[in-house]
């Protein structure tokens, strides 16, 4: 019986349990993006890390339990895995998203994301130079915000790269503990949709874990695309605040929609 995958790996375990394809190659840094933490020096180095797969050795436990193996490694460059019983159900490569809980070591990658999103004229209210906080900060808020069990920021990684985030921002009152504040940002190509979507519907499953019942966001009364998304996931606009936000030399409204969960 082989031991419990290390924490470090689950994620990458997740990624390829999500998988149809029958070859994926992944980058070192894909690889590290996907797991949220550093692969060992070893990992980089020798053909031999990877192709362990007996004990004391665990790590290939994220790729073979899925039916996986490695088929070449490219040191410090590229991994490439083969599924061997391979059934083709369609032609081409599918994508793979998994949703899961940002750590300490994301923080570059948020801040990168974050910058290069296009999110920001659609579903934040504040502009970007109000938004700029160092890696440092971003490093703590992660581990404070885990470590409450209120407050979290699911991380969405397409094929190895990070595309998106959402926030969701308890209240440590306790009258107001059912509550949440969420965000969303997701960089700007043709999945946006999907997993807008998809943080959205793994935003409520970890909100219901947690007992919390609510979600509330705010957007600009203009992006009708926004709020059209919210509307067909069940939220409703529950108040507008008059212009309140200053953007492109004009006032604009901003739109309060919530979401009660039963």
């Amino acid at each position: 019986m082989e031991m419990a995958l290390e924490k470090k790996y689950r994620s990458l375990a997740m990624y390829f349990s999500e998988s149809t394809n029958q070859i994926i190659t992944l980058k070192f840094s894909e690889i590290e993006k996907i797991m949220g933490y550093s692969l060992p020096s070893s990992a980089y180095l020798n053909y031999s890390w990877w192709k362990k797969t007996k004990a004391p050795a665990r790590h290939y436990q994220a790729w073979t339990a899925a039916g996986y193996t490695v088929k070449y490694v490219q040191p410090n460059q590229y991994v490439v895995f083969e599924k061997k019983d391979f059934v083709l159900e369609n032609e081409g490569h599918k994508d793979v998203l998994i949703i899961r809980p940002a750590l300490h070591g994301d923080a570059r990658f948020l801040s990168e994301l974050h910058k290069g999103a296009k999110m920001e004229s659609e579903f934040l209210v504040y502009g970007q130079e109000q938004q700029e906080i160092s890696l440092k900060r971003i490093r703590q808020q992660i581990i404070e915000w885990n470590q409450s069990g209120r407050s979290v920021i699911l991380l969405a990684i397409l094929n190895g790269e990070h595309v998106g985030y959402m926030n969701i921002l308890g209240d440590e009152s306790e009258r107001a503990a059912h509550r949440a504040e969420v965000e969303l940002v997701v960089q700007a190509d043709k999945h946006d949709i999907d997993i807008l979507t998809a943080l959205i519907q793994k935003s409520e499953e970890w909100a219901q874990q947690k007992g919390i019942k609510r979600f509330e966001i705010t957007m600009l009364e203009e992006n009708l695309q926004a709020r059209k998304l919210f509307e067909q996931n069940a939220y409703e606009v529950e108040g507008i605040r008059k212009s309140s936000v200053f953007l492109q030399d004009e006032l604009q409204n901003e739109v309060y929609m919530g979401k009660v969960f039963i």
